[in-house]
C-alpha cells in the first residue's frame, strides 16, 4: 500500500481525505482546527490510517500564506514526511479533470490524487535561523511598500500647505528636513522668525555640520517661504493631516532602520553571507534576501533546478512543426527571488561594478535582445554562478 491524506488548508482549519492506495479512498472526510484539540484529533486520524494501511501515511497540503504554519509546524515536530504544493501546480492538474467540481472535500481528494500521479518531492523545511531571516526581509519589504505610499501621501498634502518647501533640502524625507517642516509647516510660520533663529534651530536637530551650512539652509527655507503660493493656510485639516504624516515618516524610518540592523546582523552569521557579498552588485540586503529564499543549495541537485524554483527558466511551447521562436519565463517558484535576482543584475550593472554581468548583458543586447530579455538572461547567468559558489563553497573570482 501507499497511503496518502490530503489537507485542503483554510484559515484556521483544514480538510481531511485519506487514501490507502491509489483509487482506494479511506474513511469519510473531515474538518479538524488548527488548534491543540484539532491537531490531537488529526493525529489519532493518522494512526488509524497508518494501522490499516501498515505503513506511515505521508500528507500533502498547498502552500497558502500562513494559514498552514500551524500544520507544517505539527508535522516538523511528529516528523511526519509532507509535500508542500505550489497552489499553481495543483491548479493545472485540476484542469485536467473533466467535472468542474469546487469544494473542500474534492481539493483535498484531488491532493491525494495528484499525489499518485505527479513526481512530488518531499519538502524540506528550512532552518530556524533562514526562516527568522525570511521573516525579517519580508517585513521590511512590507514596510518598505507601506513607507513609500506614506511618501505619496505626503506630498499631496504638501503639495497645498507648502510645495516650495521641497526645494530646501537635497532629500525631503531626511530626519533634518521632516524635523524642521514639523516646527515650520507654513510660509508665515517661517517668515515670521529671524533668519537667525531658523540656523539655531536647525543646528539644534541635526547639529553635525557647521553653523554656516544651516545658515545657508534657513535662507533658503526663507526664500522658498517668499515664493510659496499659500502664505497662510485656509484649511487647518491640511495642517493636522501634514504634521501627522511627518510623524508618521519619522516612525517608519526608525522601523526600518531597526529591521536592516537585525537582517544584517543575522545574515552575517550565515556561510553564504560572505560567498555572496563577494560578488560585485550584491550587498547585505541582496545577500540575506538570496539566503533566506534559495535555503539550502544542497537541495537542488542542479543549476537548472534553482533556476526553476526562480521562475526564470524559458516556457517551452512545441507543436507539430511548429516551435514557438518567443518563449517567456514560466514565473513560478519564488516571486522574491526572482525580483531580488533582478535588482541584484541592475546593480552590477550599474557603474559597470560587475564587469561579467556588463559583458554578458552587452553580448545580449548584440544580439538583438531587449532591454529586459537581456536582464533576465543575465539574471539566469547569475543564478548559475551563485549556485556554483555556494556548492563549492567558494568566493566569487571576477
Amino acid at each position: 500500500m501507499d497511503p496518502v491524506i490530503g489537507l485542503d488548508v483554510a484559515k484556521g482549519e483544514s480538510q481531511v481525505q485519506a487514501f490507502l492506495a491509489r483509487k482506494h479512498p479511506f474513511g469519510k472526510t473531515f474538518k479538524f482546527k488548527h488548534d491543540t484539540n484539532g491537531l490531537r484529533e488529526f493525529f489519532m486520524f493518522f494512526k488509524e490510517v497508518e494501522i490499516h494501511a501498515e505503513l506511515k501515511p505521508v500528507i500533502v497540503f498547498e502552500s497558502t500564506g500562513h494559514y498552514h504554519e500551524p500544520i507544517l509546524q505539527f508535522l516538523e515536530e511528529k516528523k511526519i514526511t509532507y509535500y508542500l504544493v505550489n497552489p499553481i501546480v495543483s491548479y493545472e492538474t485540476k484542469k485536467s479533470s473533466l467535472r468542474k467540481v469546487k469544494s473542500d472535500p474534492a481539493d483535498a481528494k484531488h491532493l491525494c490524487e495528484m499525489y499518485y500521479k505527479e513526481d512530488l518531492v518531499a519538502y524540506q523545511q528550512k532552518s530556524v535561523e533562514t526562516m527568522n531571516l525570511r521573516n525579517l526581509n519580508r517585513q521590511h519589504d512590507s514596510l518598505t511598500r507601506n513607507y513609500v505610499q506614506l511618501k505619496l501621501q505626503f506630498q499631496t498634502i504638501l503639495d497645498q500647505v507648502f510645495p516650495e518647501y521641497k526645494g530646501v533640502f537635497s532629500n525631503l524625507y531626511a530626519p533634518l528636513s521632516l524635523k524642521t517642516l514639523l516646527i515650520y509647516p507654513t510660509s508665515h510660520e517661517v517668515l515670521k522668525v529671524p533668519t537667525e533663529e531658523l540656523a539655531r534651530k536647525m543646528h539644534d536637530i541635526g547639529g553635525k555640520r557647521s553653523y554656516g551650512w544651516f545658515y545657508e539652509k534657513a535662507l533658503k527655507l526663507k526664500e522658498s517661504a517668499e515664493r510659496n503660493p499659500f502664505k497662510k493656510t485656509l484649511y487647518q485639516s491640511n495642517l493636522v493631516t501634514l504634521k501627522m504624516y511627518i510623524q508618521m515618516l519619522l516612525q517608519q524610518r526608525e522601523f526600518l532602520n531597526i529591521l536592516e540592523q537585525e537582517i544584517e546582523s543575522l545574515a552575517m552569521q550565515f556561510e553564504e553571507y560572505e560567498i555572496l557579498t563577494s560578488i560585485p552588485g550584491i550587498g547585505t540586503k541582496i545577500a540575506a534576501t538570496l539566503i533566506s529564499e534559495i535555503g539550502d543549495v544542497a537541495q537542488f541537485s542542479h543549476p537548472k533546478k534553482l533556476v526553476a524554483y526562480a521562475g526564470i527558466d524559458p516556457r517551452v511551447y512545441q507543436s507539430g512543426q511548429f516551435t514557438a521562436t518567443i518563449n517567456r519565463i514560466t514565473k513560478r517558484g519564488s516571486t522574491k527571488l526572482r525580483q531580488t535576482l533582478y535588482t541584484a543584475v541592475q546593480c552590477g550593472l550599474t557603474n559597470n561594478r560587475n564587469m561579467k554581468i556588463r559583458t554578458y548583458y552587452d553580448k545580449k543586447r548584440s544580439e538583438g535582445k531587449p532591454h529586459k530579455v537581456a536582464i533576465i538572461a543575465c539574471a539566469n547567468k547569475l543564478l548559475h554562478w551563485i549556485y556554483a559558489i555556494l556548492k563549492n563553497k567558494q568566493m566569487y573570482i571576477a
